[in-house]
């Protein structure tokens, strides 16, 4: 069977064709958010029978409402029933992704003396509380626990909670029950979803109500978290995966193949492009995927084959170098790859990625599970404003302040004018005349 694959030339593209490559899976939610309103609705009023019911109906898994959180016969089973390989790979894994967040953490607090006898500071401590969604839908992704969990093990977050749907075995992924154990994490629970957003925006009997939920998932879950976005911090927007391969004439294209199928097979509703200056590079990547196609399970190549023929993905031709990294900016990919042998010259000029990957050694795959920066990355071209999962998504700033005697008055004499300026009588009476006489006694 052929199976298409999008070859683009950027020069032959109008503007608005051009636009048309930038849209994404999540781009316009309205649909799903109508869906998901009825869900998120039953699950405040009906909580974890609620959560079940849904199990039942969407996982297709047989969940009652005292089921929902995992036991600690659970956790127990899931690590004698593991692969010890896969145990191993997680701690291996784990280090890697503790170790960078622990170099992220910054100072508990700072303070400066921005004028004689001013000092402002800031003070970082952790947030109360968080849910870390962990999909499930196309498969188990325990390295998805790992990512989210540790860095708020790290930032030291009090209450930290994993929500996963469950298979069709009614039970949570044994690997993502030790990857939470391996984190730090005790408290997992059958609730994936729209369902899954909703039970930690509101709460159940089961499941207390978190401060912020984070984590990728489907639009289903992108819609569900704007719908609650008033009672919980929904985090950085993170919906199916996307990857652009930056490929310049120094790379074999067959390389620049095997990679652009990474991310492309998570599922069809993902993007994945390969962008290039080089024909030659193009043509060789065009001809080596169906090569390896015959070496993956019919179900990714199903799902990698829709992206690369569908609208959002394929093999893409710039004018130039400079036409291929503007491309790259203007889409502000989940994942950048640079395959170059010497990706460092490009590096200063590629300004929007949610991650950036330099040479042909440093794939998504090690990126995805054990080099140690986050792989939970904005999506939907987000990259221009967010960024990667990090301790800071599990720290808040409180902003410091202190004046002393020395310092007062200057300030006080342009505060006083601004305020009478504003129209505010209690701010400029407060550094007033008033203040002076009582500081006085």
């Amino acid at each position: 069977m052929t199976r298409k694959i999008n070859f683009i030339e950027l020069a032959n593209l109008t503007r608005g064709q051009r636009q048309t490559l930038q849209e994404r899976t999540e781009a316009d939610l309205s649909s799903f958010e109508i869906k998901v309103r009825p869900i998120i609705e039953a699950v405040r009023l009906e909580g974890d029978e609620a959560l079940a019911r849904f199990a039942r109906e969407f996982d297709r898994a047989p969940v009652q409402a005292p089921e929902i959180a995992a036991t600690p016969e659970n956790f127990a089973i899931a690590e004698k029933r593991l692969d010890p390989a896969v145990r191993g790979a997680m701690e291996f894994a784990a280090e890697s992704i503790r170790k960078f967040h622990q170099h992220q953490m910054p100072e508990e607090m700072w303070m400066q003396e921005v004028r004689p006898g001013v000092f402002g500071g800031d003070r970082s401590s952790p947030i109360p509380s968080v849910a870390c969604y962990v999909p499930r839908g196309k498969g188990a992704f325990p390295s998805a626990a790992l990512m989210l969990a540790i860095p708020a093990v790290v930032a030291g977050v009090e209450e930290i909670c994993i929500i996963t749907p469950p298979g069709p075995d009614g039970q949570i992924d044994d690997a993502t029950l030790v990857a939470a154990h391996v984190a730090g994490v005790s408290r997992v629970y059958k609730a994936g979803g729209a369902q899954g957003i909703a039970a930690v925006a509101y709460g159940t009997d089961t499941i207390t109500k978190s401060a912020k939920v984070v984590g990728p998932g489907s639009p289903w879950v992108a819609a569900a978290k704007r719908v609650v976005s008033h009672l919980i911090d929904t985090g950085s927007p993170a919906g199916p995966s996307e990857v652009i391969i930056l490929a310049d004439d120094t790379i074999d294209g067959r390389l620049a193949a095997l990679d652009l199928l990474i991310e492309a097979e998570h599922g069809p509703d993902s993007s994945a492009y390969l962008v290039t200056w080089s024909r030659r590079v193009a043509e060789e990547a065009l001809a080596a995927i169906p090569e390896y196609w015959k070496q993956m399970s019919e179900q990714r190549v199903s799902f990698s084959s829709s992206v690369l023929g569908g609208a959002m993905g394929g093999i893409i031709l710039a004018r130039d170098e400079k036409d291929a990294i503007a491309f790259c900016n203007e889409y502000a990919p989940e994942h950048l790859e640079v395959l170059a042998k010497e990706p460092f010259n490009y590096l200063g000029r590629l300004k929007h990625a949610g991650e950036i990957l330099l040479g042909e050694h440093t794939p998504s795959t090690l990126g995805n599970y054990v080099i140690g920066p986050n792989h939970c990355l904005p999506t939907g071209g987000w990259a221009k404003t967010s960024s990667a999962v990090s301790v800071f998504d599990f720290l808040k700033r409180t902003s410091i302040a202190h004046v002393t005697s020395r310092g007062y008055p200057e300030l006080a004499k342009h505060a006083k004018v601004l305020a009478n300026y504003e129209g505010f009588d209690a701010h400029a009476n407060a550094v007033s005349h008033m203040r002076d006489e009582l500081l006085k006694k």
